[in-house]
């Protein structure tokens, strides 16, 4: 798989790394598992993860929609192989936000919110791949590819967008929280995930 390149958002080069990490990590068998989103497999994570990713650099070039429905991942990659097929969409994805300034105020995204500030955009962008990142790492016997640092970054994130998208089914409701929750933990529950989830 080719170098990602940097996007020039930290936060959305920190979860591509995340999701490269345990896509490389998944081993023969695994893709098959079942994952905190329980409708779908492995495959089927990565799919949707990745066609996300493809929809939020589309949006902002105007090419390169996913050639499938993210929300209806069929589980079959078609022979690619899983990095490169994750890889080209982080890739697609990073190129695209690396066009938007910094100090943006008004950038696309393909969220029902549409336009909004480019930190913003970003953060929703890495907010897709983290959380999928997680999904697949738990899934396949990983180590969580979340850290204190970027779960903290995230959160802002998810607090700004998550509300309205709980309506369309993109998360569940908030998980009940307990005493001994980290920032991870705090994230995942937040986003409607089990961080005591497994397979």
């Amino acid at each position: 798989m080719n170098e990602q390149p940097a996007s020039t958002w930290p936060i959305l080069d920190e979860a591509h790394r995340a999701l490269r990490t345990v896509v490389a990590g998944v081993r023969d068998g695994g893709w098959e598992r079942p994952t905190p989103c329980t409708q779908w497999n492995v495959t089927q994570v990565l799919q949707h993860a990745a066609g996300d990713q493809l929809g939020f650099a589309a949006t902002i070039t105007g090419s390169g929609w996913p050639a499938y429905d993210p929300f209806a991942p069929d589980g079959h990659l078609n022979g690619a192989d899983p990095a490169d097929f994750a890889g080209s969409a982080m890739r697609a994805a990073a190129a695209a936000w690396a066009t938007i300034p910094q100090d943006a105020t008004d950038a696309p995204t393909p969220l029902p919110q549409g336009r909004m500030a480019g930190w913003l955009g970003a953060g929703a962008c890495a907010l897709d791949a983290a959380v999928h990142a997680w999904d697949i790492a738990v899934a396949t016997g990983q180590p969580s590819p979340l850290t204190p640092e970027l779960a903290r970054d995230l959160l802002v994130v998810a607090r700004e967008l998550v509300e309205p998208l709980r309506q369309w089914g993109a998360y569940a409701a908030v998980v009940s929280g307990a005493d001994s929750d980290d920032e991870v933990d705090e994230l995942l529950r937040y986003l409607g995930r089990d961080p005591e989830w497994y397979a």
